[in-house]
């Protein structure tokens, strides 16, 4: 692989560990402190809702400012955030300073998420979309491999104030990749500023432009219900793994961390075969959706470790190919001028789902009724791919 190539996914792979380190450490902790699921599903939720709100405005802002210079500001910012973030909590001992970290780090992720969306196209022109985006999923599920194997060690050793210190410097490393691609790359990045003049633009134009495609482009109102039932059974899986394992099933906090590294091992098989072998766009949709569907199920039904990583694996494992489906699709149908705050509205409704799913479980799971929680949100998964087919159909 190309320097410039192996540079930009050794970015998106430390930036994904880091964030990964914040998303583990959250629930597992407060679950600690408070042995409590819901309190675990209100964490999630704080941590979750900022990433999911700002979507649409740091697509926006790719469309007017250099994703680039987006991107390397947000890796630096939540780097500094990490810092104070560890100083305060160890002054005061606080595990509040943890959630407040992860949120404020969760919409800089999104800012950084974006930007590599929009240049993904045109650090990559020329190459298969499925490929360029399965090696992308790669390097980001790696991230959830070493992530949780990471996260476990240094709370084995230190305090979790200590992980912010290590999560600060992995983010430092994710920019310093970034500046070795930029000076080994040949890429010339269209600068958005010059396409796209900010004279004249209302603030709101971008907003309009990005609801006005959601609602007229064909298919892509179907794929964002299909996508917001998904995220269901994923924002609920999140939410109550670490209470599942560590409560429900009476199981350590190192077999949660090898539940955990076992879902991104399973994911970056099935990524490696998309990468490889060139499948139908639509077999993928379709078999990545039951797949989620029945493991949502498994998890909630199952009572044993075996049955429960099961279904957890299927959950986490087709999420990814799933994620290369939409993400395809969406490449095919908006138009690259508006690639930015488009997709930025979409991941907002898509992903909107995740932190209601994690607040329905907060309210309602208690000590013990997480699996009720976890059957309600894969019926309504169920319900909205239904609903998501009807739209297909009277669409076309």
């Amino acid at each position: 692989m190309r320097l410039d190539h192996t540079a930009f996914y050794a970015s998106l792979l430390l930036s994904r560990l880091a964030d990964q380190l914040l998303l583990f450490v959250v629930p597992l902790v407060v679950f600690q402190v408070t042995q409590s699921a819901a309190w675990s599903g209100v964490a999630f939720f704080v941590e979750t809702l900022p990433r999911f709100l700002f979507f649409p405005v740091c697509g926006a802002l790719c469309d007017r400012v250099s994703p680039f210079r987006l991107l390397r500001t947000s890796q630096l910012l939540r780097a500094i955030t990490c810092v104070l973030g560890s100083i305060a909590s160890g002054l005061t001992g606080n595990v509040a300073w943890l959630v407040v970290v992860s949120a404020i780090c969760g919409v800089l992720t999104t800012q950084g998420v974006m930007a590599r969306e929009v240049m993904l196209p045109q650090v990559f022109r020329g190459f298969r979309t499925e490929s360029v985006l399965a090696h992308a999923q790669i390097a980001d599920q790696l991230g959830m491999v070493l992530g949780p194997l990471l996260a476990a060690l240094a709370l084995a050793r230190w305090p979790w104030e200590a992980v912010l210190g290590i999560t600060a410097l992995l983010f430092v490393a994710a920019d310093a990749a970034m500046k070795v691609w930029r000076s080994a790359s040949s890429v010339q990045l269209v600068e958005p500023a010059l396409a796209h003049p900010l004279q004249g633009i209302h603030w709101l134009q971008p907003y309009r432009t990005a609801l006005t495609q959601v609602l007229q482009l064909q298919g892509l109102l179907p794929l964002i219900v299909l996508a917001a039932g998904v995220n269901l059974v994923i924002g609920v899986t999140l939410a109550t793994s670490a209470a599942m394992m560590t409560g429900g099933l009476h199981q350590s906090t190192g077999d949660y961390a090898v539940l955990q590294t076992a879902g991104a091992i399973a994911t970056v098989v099935i990524l490696l075969a998309i990468a490889r072998f060139s499948l139908p766009l639509r077999a993928l949709g379709y078999f990545s959706f039951g797949c989620i569907l029945l493991g949502g199920f498994a998890t909630a039904l199952s009572k044993w470790p075996m049955g429960y990583a099961i279904g957890f694996l299927m959950v986490v494992g087709f999420d990814k190919m799933f994620s290369v489906y939409i993400r395809t699709r969406r490449l095919q149908v908006i138009p690259a001028a508006d690639l930015g705050k488009t997709t930025g509205l979409i991941v907002l409704l898509n992903n909107l789902t995740q932190p209601i799913a994690g607040l329905v479980v907060g309210l309602f799971a208690g000590q013990s009724n997480a699996a009720g929680v976890i059957v309600a949100m894969t019926i309504a998964m169920g319900i909205l791919g239904g609903l998501s087919m009807l739209l297909s159909r009277i669409g076309r």
